[in-house]
């Protein structure tokens, strides 16, 4: 037996630590930070125990790595729904909406990752996260903004207080009227984005199918390492 190339490695490396983010989203959703082990995110995602140390420091790197990719991709698949636009205006809309969205559709994990953010550790740098903070960047640059390195901390200190605020237990503000104040602060339409009786109508958007969002699929085909036909030929 062929040993397997490195792209081939590499492509496995990447696809099982995809599934440890996914497991670690998954399970905090439904058990909580606590309640939730490395062991436990390790055979959700069918891994070896050991394997979790190897991509993450430890429990809390991972969840926010794993939060980061989920709000990424949501954001990413709300700026390039159909139908597509490159006003700056709507994108700030939808931009806006799908980070509200996370604080309304999933409480349990988002209420975790901000508590995780206050803990000594902080806010952590990550790939995840940096793909996030790319994209925001973008939505203040196509919103206009003169001097995105000011606007686009301010844009997200804004949208952390915001799903603050709609989560804090005893005392959460509605998620409309926060939206209202992000969308008066940034001049929107009410119109734009996705409105809150637009949600309404169609029984909310959360959907508990996190595939999409993470590049779990088959691993390519190396039992015998051989090389693939179609590089041969390019």
């Amino acid at each position: 037996m062929s040993p397997r190339s490195a792209s081939v490695n590499e492509e496995l490396r990447r696809r099982s630590r995809e599934r440890l983010l996914q497991a670690a989203v998954e399970l905090v959703s439904e058990h909580g930070y606590d309640a939730t082990t490395l062991g436990d995110i390790a055979d959700r995602a069918g891994s070896a125990r050991g394997l979790v140390s190897y991509y993450f420091p430890g429990k809390r790197q991972l969840v926010q790595s794993a939060v980061h990719r989920l709000m990424h991709r949501t954001l990413e698949e709300a700026l390039e729904r159909e139908p597509r636009t490159e006003d700056g205006r709507e994108r700030m809309a939808r931009a806006i909406d799908a980070i509200l969205g996370l604080a309304r559709d999933r409480p349990v994990l988002m209420r975790q990752h901000m508590a995780g953010i206050l803990q000594a550790e902080g806010f952590m740098q990550c790939p995840e996260q940096r793909r996030l903070a790319e994209l925001l960047r973008e939505v203040c640059v196509r919103h206009g903004s003169a001097d995105p390195d000011t606007d686009y901390p301010m844009l997200r200190a804004l949208l952390m207080g915001a799903v603050y605020a709609a989560l804090v237990p005893g005392v959460p503000m509605p998620v409309p009227v926060l939206r209202a104040e992000l969308f008066k602060r940034y001049r929107l339409d009410r119109e734009q984005g996705v409105p809150p009786d637009a949600e309404a109508v169609s029984g909310g958007t959360c959907d508990m199918d996190l595939s999409r969002f993470f590049a779990t699929g088959s691993p390519p085909d190396c039992s015998e390492g051989r090389p693939d036909p179609s590089a041969q030929s390019k």
